[in-house]
């Protein structure tokens, strides 16, 4: 008998319908659960061995046979960490059967409880996937032991993160650029927080609520096409996923080294149903972590008659508080036997209280002298310029995703279909970022020297007027930075309906599947910057508390405090002038509106047995874009004014544009998956893809400040990629496996952002600096991945309880660039090969784990090669972010079923963040920063 799966509309149910044979068949249904029965096992392979018809459990661990002749059969179900069950039943020729598999040893959890369970998990996933992909899960009484979703993602084959001081922010898979993958939250495409970004910041979003993270390499037709590095989906829990109810409640600390502050971090999750057929999840946790950072960063760099020195130095002591608020509440039910609904809800909040004070060297117009590593500047016949500055800013995000939706099935009809809205925010008010005191010294006799010995960690000295460098009263103040109201918001509607009809032969399940998905997304950005002025008020009017710096050899004071400037300015508002035209130039720049609205339709077909999985078909995606934005010009005073004229004054002009445009893509995919033995699972993918620019990048922005320029680019066309993989995975009998692959991507019009020297006039203004983004020529990355886990319990005596697991990645990306041309304004192109922006040529991740008994341990390490983070107008000026090793621990002890203790360590090796060029030879620092560890510890209770 036949039956087909098709997705595309009512022409294509007719199809299906007219496919359909029909016959006198019965169903075998069941479930594949533990030994304890606490949880149904997920991703079961089950295969009914006769008639070479496979299937795979899903989250509650259900599966279904439709459509089965009558007859006798054998049925095999299949579990990583546990011993194949089979069982023979026997189909009617009308109505079901029911056989039901227990997998594991008799009275235990092995299987969902713990590292093993958690292992096993992954393992199964990711062997019962479609295409190419990774799973991370937790188990079933707690959460992941890391700071946030970024980091938990640490773990899997081929992925590191970019860190914001000193924590995971931005994930990187296969070593490339965070852009270029796609997130989605219970199959909500996320929106990014951040202005310029499309990647997602995944800070924001708490471990805790997290059921699982599945991270897909490869893509169908039915998934969205806009990503090259990897496709991240992201779920919670569903009350269908447990036998039991569940409740936990975490209740811990969080203590930095540096701070001295022992901080909260609680939380509570619950799955319950409540009946057979409906159920109810949910779960708030509240993160709160005091942490310090030392900074050093140089710009400027020079190189002359041998001597190689920065023009300006700034050394940054950064106290910082952040708190994250996380909530999910989502509701299941099944109705009339047919369908299954869900309604899913959470809700990310990142507040970040940064207060940074900074002592810094502008020395572009100093006397320099000096051998070797050693540099003096000084003041006789010229200027140097020393700031003194404090940022108080506090920067709110959040992450608001709405989804409903629901799956049908009406005998050979099958139908899914969701509507679901998310919206991102980043919320800057009230802020002072900075206030700024300036000293001037001019012929005073000051000289400074620095001894760049150490290229992480310049150290300077003062000879000469000492006594006028350290005195407060000398730095006036500049200028107050106060953010009257910043806000940027990304917020996107969808919808989405597939359908399908199957159809059943001797050889095995051929499915027809299609759809169509609408998005309509919108982001914006809108600031006001206001910046003020008191000629009156010096730095001794707000010093405050000491220094916390402790890089050695470094002294900052003096410094204003943490909250004195912003309780001076907020009590003596009348006190201050508005500068109106920094002012206007401010708060023109950066604004913008950028819609952008995707429809897609897709068509697949799908052909299993219990040995091959291919799956085929085409996606296309139309792209509209509507972009808005300001193009921003400072005429000076006496300066000639657009159209002829004379600026009486210095002068802002701001002319609103806007721009249309659309494209489309035709998207091809292929992914085939053999099963050469039951644990020996070969996959091959080749699949076409595409990214789309930054949206802040599209937008038409222009800022001419002097002979400097700053500019969007609305001609950025997306990457467009062919991607191909093979990998070959092995999984063995005792909760482990052995992976190999080989990746390889074609990319052309990558996006890098760039500096360009001398380029055309602007608007009919010469400049000698542009700051845009460029599409590149064509890109080639080629890389390797190896993977081992092994569940070390067949080892004698408490040996048996370890666990290892490593993962190796190589990735070879390069690119050719150009200085482009956007609309005739850059200078005329020149070439040069570059490895891409973020690309990582080595990451490695080793966990080492012990579990047994109560005792449950894990050390955990993660290697990411340096990469290029920046291009500038040559290889030697280009930015260079250095290799980053860190060593994690984290130790559970169970002292009863319902009683846990954990306790973590992050950063146990003070991994450091050292950003560099290459100018004159040698490393030079552009960024170096230092945070040390953390630790995290508590109970939890399982109800």
């Amino acid at each position: 008998m036949i039956r087909i799966r098709l997705a595309s509309g009512t022409a294509a149910l007719a199809l299906a319908a007219s496919l359909a044979v029909p016959a006198f068949a019965g169903e075998v249904a069941g479930t594949v659960s533990d030994a304890s029965d606490t949880a149904g096992l997920r991703a079961a392979d089950v295969v009914i061995e006769e008639l070479n018809r496979r299937t795979v459990t899903g989250g509650d661990g259900a599966f279904v046979f439709n459509d089965v002749p009558e007859g006798r059969y054998t049925i095999t179900a299949r579990y990583v960490g546990a011993e194949p069950v089979r069982f023979t039943v026997d189909v009617p020729a009308e109505g079901m059967v029911r056989q039901n598999f227990t997998l594991g040893d008799a009275g235990s959890q092995i299987l969902v409880v713990g590292q093993s369970a958690s292992l096993a998990s992954a393992l199964s996933r990711k062997r019962a996937a479609d295409g190419v992909s990774d799973v991370l899960t937790r188990d079933s009484i707690g959460q992941f032991p890391d700071q946030n979703v970024a980091e938990s993602l640490r773990r899997l084959p081929g992925i590191n993160v970019l860190n914001d001081q000193g924590e995971g922010r931005f994930v990187t898979v296969r070593g490339l650029d965070p852009n270029l993958n796609a997130t989605s939250l219970n199959g909500v495409r996320v929106p990014a927080p951040g202005i310029d970004e499309r990647g997602v910041a995944l800070d924001v979003i708490s471990s805790d609520i997290i059921e699982s993270i599945e991270v897909k390499k490869s893509l169908t037709p039915d998934m969205d096409g806009d990503t090259i590095g990897a496709s991240i989906e992201i779920k919670t829990t569903s009350a269908f996923d447990r036998n039991k109810d569940l409740y936990v409640a975490r209740i811990g600390g969080s203590y930095n080294d540096y701070s001295g502050q022992l901080t909260p971090d609680v939380g509570f999750d619950f799955a319950t149903k409540l009946s057979d057929n409906f159920g109810v999840t949910g779960g708030l946790s509240y993160y709160n972590r005091e942490f310090e950072s030392d900074n050093v960063e140089a710009d400027g760099w020079q190189e002359d008659g041998g001597l190689i020195y920065a023009e300006e130095v700034q050394y940054r002591d950064y106290d910082v508080e952040r708190e994250r608020i996380s909530a999910t509440l989502g509701f299941d039910a099944r109705v009339g036997g047919h369908t299954e609904l869900y309604l899913k809800g959470v809700y990310s909040e990142f507040n970040d209280q940064e207060f940074r004070r900074d002592v810094i060297f502008r020395l572009e117009d100093a006397n320099v002298s000096g051998s070797g590593t050693n540099a003096v500047f000084d003041d006789e016949g010229t200027e140097i310029e020393i700031r003194r500055r404090v940022k108080d800013r506090l920067e709110s995000s959040r992450i608001r995703t709405l989804v409903f939706g629901g799956e049908s099935r009406f005998g050979a009809l099958k139908a899914d279909y969701a509507v679901s809205w998310a919206k991102s925010s980043e919320v800057k008010d009230g802020s002072l970022d900075p206030t700024r005191f300036d000293g001037n010294f001019e012929d005073s006799g000051l000289e400074i020297g620095f001894d760049y010995g150490n290229p992480r960690i310049p150290l300077y000295s003062v000879t000469g007027n000492s006594a006028g460098f350290l005195n407060p009263g000398n730095y006036g103040l500049d200028s107050v930075e106060f953010t009257a109201g910043s806000v940027g918001e990304d917020e996107e509607f969808a919808a989405r309906l597939d359908l399908g009809y199957e159809i059943y032969s001797d050889a095995g399940t051929l499915t027809i599947q299609g759809g169509a998905k609408a998005r309509w997304r919108e982001k914006f950005f809108a600031g006001r910057f206001e910046f003020w002025e008191n000629d009156d008020l010096t730095l001794a009017d707000v010093l405050g508390a000491p220094q916390t710096y402790r890089l050695p050899g470094l002294d900052l004071a003096p410094l204003p405090g943490f909250t004195e400037a912003t309780d001076f300015f907020n009590g003596n508002r009348g006190a201050f002038e508005l500068n109106d035209i920094d002012t206007a130039l401010a708060s023109n720049v950066e604004n913008f509106t950028v819609d952008e609205d995707i429809f897609a339709s897709y068509l697949l077909g799908r052909w299993e047995s219990d040995k091959l999985l291919v799956i085929g078909g085409v996606r296309y995606e139309r792209t509209y874009n509507r972009l808005t934005g300001n193009l921003v010009q400072l005429i000076v005073e006496d300066g000639t004014l657009p159209g002829g004229g004379i600026a009486a004054d210095d002068t802002v002009i701001v002319s609103p544009t806007a721009i249309e445009r659309n494209y489309d893509h035709w998207l091809p995919s292929l992914n085939i998956r053999y099963a050469a033995q039951p644990n020996l699972i070969m996959r091959a993918a080749a699949y076409r893809s595409l990214v789309r620019p930054n949206i802040g990048d599209l937008a038409p922005r222009i800022v001419i400040e002097d002979d400097e320029a700053e500019a969007g680019n609305p001609d950025l066309v997306p990457y467009e990629a062919w991607n191909f993989d093979a990998t070959i995975e092995y999984y063995m009998s005792n909760n482990g496996a052995i992976t190999a692959g080989l990746f390889y991507k074609e990319i052309d019009n990558f996006i890098f952002g760039q500096r360009i020297t001398d380029p055309d006039p602007i608007l009919g203004v010469d400049i000698t600096r542009l700051d845009t983004t460029l599409n590149g020529q064509t890109a080639e990355i080629f890389g390797i991945e190896l993977g081992f886990s092994q569940q070390l319990d067949f080892l004698p005596g408490f040996l048996s309880g370890f666990l290892v697991q490593a993962n190796y990645t190589f990735t070879d990306a390069t690119g050719l660039i150009s200085d482009g041309n956007i609309g005739g304004i850059t200078d005329t192109p020149t070439f040069r090969e570059i490895t891409l922006p973020s690309a990582s040529k080595h990451t490695f991740n080793g966990v080492l784990g012990y579990e047994k008994g109560p005792v449950s341990l894990r050390l955990a390490g993660t290697y990411r090669d340096l990469y290029l983070d920046e291009v500038q107008g040559s290889v030697e000026e280009d930015r260079i972010v250095d290799s980053l090793f860190q060593l994690d621990f984290s130790g559970r002890y169970t002292i009863n079923k319902n009683f846990q203790v954990f306790f973590d360590w992050i950063n146990i090796n003070d991994a450091e963040f050292f950003a560099f060029n290459r100018q004159g030879g040698r490393q030079n620092v552009l960024q170096f920063e230092k945070y040390n560890w953390t630790m995290k510890g508590g109970v939890r209770l399982t109800f």
